[in-house]
């Protein structure tokens, strides 16, 4: 240890000290963890997981570990050095992120999981603090509680921090699987979102509830396995339904906030794997570029072509100034006449996962106006549940549940789609057509 110079200290954890030191042969900065229990035999050393999960794990987005040494029966670790850690980003940022940046920190996180997990090892504490950051670039550090993925249980349950602890961890499994990371990793991207965490529990007691009250109270329906652990059968969960996460996360898109559902399910047979979650839409935002208007592969026609038409009803009822309903119905061209002005796209170009390869396009009805809604003071705020819900229509879907989505949530319904059926003599106020 005589060729380290200690800078100064920067951590100290449960197994540990960490400092920043200067090589003085490398002439570089690395960081020096001593362990704080005592070592007498250099096998003893070498067999810690710590070590040995390093020793095999060589990803651009884990950790260095450069060497290990003993001296004075006190072992040593030798890491290179990154500036500071994702929990001193979060803390120190004064503004939300931005989704790109929040998508770049999730991509490297999730591929150095990706090969954790294919290489055997889950990390079981994956927490802000335990993702190193230099330049933007993610390390994930700290493998003190790693466990190889074939390993035999039983297995603790006293792993990871209480806040991205997985529940069926905090229920006492006696096994358990890499999702347990997966769980970690959906609490992290909702804390990136929001600046604080999602689940933050003052106990284990309080972490469960905390989770119930966004997820609602797990059920037989919800988690067959989990209501038969050791701990389930001592409590009683008490009926809460779940959060609305727009309501929780209110700038997160709807691809984030499907992602963060699917990795926070109480099932961990649900969770999406690390290599899977790279799939997700989260991570094809913006990917299709559409062709440009004069595309020499496009085949060129002297086919005549009809102009499509959009026709936009207002309708109006009620009897009284104060009591009017007001909707908008939309009506496209025919889907024939549309399909044959839209381009055709191959598989690559195509948004995977969306669900619109070839959405059918219906008229549809949407309130604009209720007789429950008062004029507004200047600066008042419609209620609306979300912008997004405003945005994005698809009249082949169905509205996401109160509290949570029900599958994947890319698209949402007309509010009234069968409003002229059920009231034929309605007649509208406006006519406008649209050519």
């Amino acid at each position: 240890m005589e060729r380290y110079k200690v800078i100064r200290e920067i951590g100290d954890g449960t197994c540990g000290n960490v400092f920043r030191a200067y090589d003085i042969e490398t002439n570089e900065i690395v960081a020096v963890k001593k362990m704080k229990r005592k070592f007498y035999h250099w096998e003893e050393c070498i067999s810690l997981r710590e070590v040995k999960a390093l020793q095999k794990l060589n990803h651009p987005n884990i950790v260095m570990l450069k060497g290990v040494t003993m001296e004075n029966h006190e072992l040593f670790f030798i890491f290179e050095h990154m500036e500071c850690n994702l929990y001193d980003v979060i803390r120190e940022r004064r503004a939300p992120f931005s989704e790109e940046e929040i998508r770049k920190f999730m991509v490297q996180i999730l591929q150095g999981l990706v090969y954790m997990h294919n290489n055997g090892y889950f990390h079981r504490d994956l927490k802000p603090e335990n993702l190193l950051v230099t330049n933007n670039i993610v390390k994930i550090a700290d493998f003190g509680l790693a466990r190889e993925v074939c390993s035999s249980p039983p297995y603790t349950d006293y792993v990871s921090t209480r806040w991205y602890r997985a529940p069926e961890v905090l229920l006492q499994a006696s096994a358990y699987t890499p999702a347990i990371d997966m769980w970690a990793v959906g609490a992290i991207l909702a804390e990136l979102f929001t600046l604080s965490p999602l689940f933050p529990g003052e106990t284990e007691t309080d972490q469960l509830y905390k989770i119930c009250s966004v997820l609602g109270s797990p059920d037989h329906s919800v988690w067959p396995e989990g209501m038969n652990l050791p701990r389930s059968n001592r409590l009683q969960f008490f009926q809460i339904p779940p959060r609305n996460l727009w309501e929780l996360i209110p700038n997160a898109s709807l691809e984030a906030i499907d992602l963060i559902q699917q990795l926070c399910s109480w099932d961990p047979k649900r969770r999406p794997t690390a290599e899977q979650s790279l799939h997700h839409p989260f991570f094809n935002v913006g990917k299709w570029v559409p062709r440009p208007l004069h595309d020499a592969s496009y085949p060129r026609t002297n086919e005549s072509r009809a102009s499509p038409r959009l026709e936009l009803n207002l309708w109006g009822f009620g009897t009284e100034p104060d009591d009017l309903d007001l909707t908008l119905s939309l009506k496209p061209s025919s889907v024939t006449d549309l399909s044959k002005h839209a381009p055709k796209h191959t598989e690559e170009e195509i948004l995977p996962h969306l669900g619109f390869e070839n959405p059918p396009v219906q008229p549809g009805l949407w309130p604009l106006m209720s007789s429950s809604h008062r004029p507004m003071a200047m600066g008042d705020v419609p209620a609306m549940p979300s912008w997004q819900q405003a945005y994005m229509i698809d009249s082949q879907s169905t509205l996401p549940a109160v509290g949570g989505f029900s599958g994947s949530p890319f698209g949402l319904s007309p509010l009234q789609p069968n409003l002229l059926e059920r009231n034929p003599s309605l007649a509208p106020i406006r006519h406008v057509n649209f050519f």
